[in-house]
């Protein structure tokens, strides 16, 4: 599946949209001239995202207020953005909340709604997305993951058990969708510590400011990974960052040496120097931008990255692959024919004894 401005305009969902990542995703789709409707629950951060898209040069641009915890309302939203712009081409899932502490200070009910945000709002938009998707045998959901997704992390345990939980459900939709025969595709993208508003709104019980693990990559960076991921599905994931690459071939091969690695540094490479302030948003359960727009950055521009060499680097090389995989294709798609014409030739040069006792 690939786009450009000479294409057909495509219908991109992406939820999380108001801050972050969802909303580079949004504003880099934007700027191809798609139409895109954003998903969230803060109004503010929702209007500023769709300045921000509009800017950019979007076809359409749509905003609902949605909690992707609430599966009435994700089913709403789908509903509503096909009756605005038609069908559904693409849907992107970035939405995610978060609890920075240890586990035995995470209450059930903050366990809870991690988990209903992070994991089962992608499980319910998903579904959203494939009751659209499939009757059509048409479209491509990508799953905003993390290297957490496979390595799970101190102080993040509720958002590690809901990363490596989108992970499993996101294979087994993966193989069923293939067994189907349809052309729907599912992918996911691993991404990096981004420098992204979270930091300044997750609930948080550490005692200085919490930040990304080190190193930080700006969320442009994330959103072109989303866009190659929607235009080349057929890979099931794409790893973003060299942290991100490091990190799951170490937990491949030496699990229990990680573990030891990230006892020791996990902790302090989460905070900054910061003390954490006592009035610092508080957004799991209720937005903290409908009445301020935090944007897309967070407060750490001064140290985050704009581009990812290995990035780049694996988008030529899975680009490259899928050229001769395709060329492969075109060629074992002729050989029948040329097959057949190889042996209707031969025939008609045998012998007329031989072609009788045939």
């Amino acid at each position: 599946m690939t786009h450009d401005r000479t294409a057909t305009v495509r219908t991109v969902v992406v939820t999380g949209a108001s801050a972050g990542i969802g909303r580079a995703c949004a504003v880099a789709f934007a700027a191809r001239g798609d139409r895109v409707a954003l998903i969230a629950r803060g109004r503010a951060g929702l209007d500023g995202a769709v300045r921000d898209a509009e800017l950019a040069g979007a076809a359409q641009v749509l905003a609902v207020e949605t909690d992707v915890a609430d599966p009435a309302q994700v089913e709403a939203a789908a509903q509503r953005v096909e009756d605005a712009f038609g069908r559904i081409d693409v849907w992107v899932n970035a939405a995610f909340a978060s609890v920075f502490a240890p586990f035995t200070e995470i209450s059930p009910e903050e366990f809870r709604r991690v988990t209903e945000v992070s994991y089962l709002g992608y499980v319910y938009a998903t579904n959203a997305a494939l009751r659209r998707m499939l009757p059509r045998d048409s479209g491509v959901v990508v799953q905003v993951g993390s290297a957490i997704a496979y390595r799970g992390i101190p102080l993040q345990s509720a958002y590690s058990g809901a990363k490596h939980a989108i992970q499993g459900f996101n294979e087994a939709l993966r193989c069923e969708l293939l067994a189907s025969g349809t052309r729907v595709r599912s992918t996911m993208v691993q991404m990096p510590a981004v420098n992204t508003p979270q930091f300044d709104w997750v609930r948080s019980r550490l005692p200085m400011r919490a930040q990304p693990v080190p190193p930080i990559y700006q969320p442009e960076v994330a959103a072109r990974a989303v866009l190659f991921a929607a235009d080349h599905p057929a890979r099931r994931e794409y790893w973003v960052g060299a942290s991100t690459a490091a990190t799951l071939v170490a937990n491949a091969v030496v699990p229990g040496l990680l573990d030891r690695y990230l006892a020791r540094t996990g902790f302090d490479a989460q905070q900054t120097a910061e003390w954490r302030r006592a009035g610092d948003p508080d957004n799991l359960f209720h937005p903290v931008d409908s009445w301020e727009d935090f944007g897309a950055h967070g407060r750490f521009d001064d140290r985050a990255r704009a581009r990812s060499v290995q990035q780049r680097a694996a988008q030529l090389v899975g680009a490259l692959c899928d050229g001769v995989v395709g060329a492969a294709g075109r060629v074992s798609s002729g050989l029948p024919a040329a097959a057949g014409g190889f042996v209707s030739r031969m025939r008609g040069r045998r012998s007329p004894q031989f072609r009788r006792e045939e």
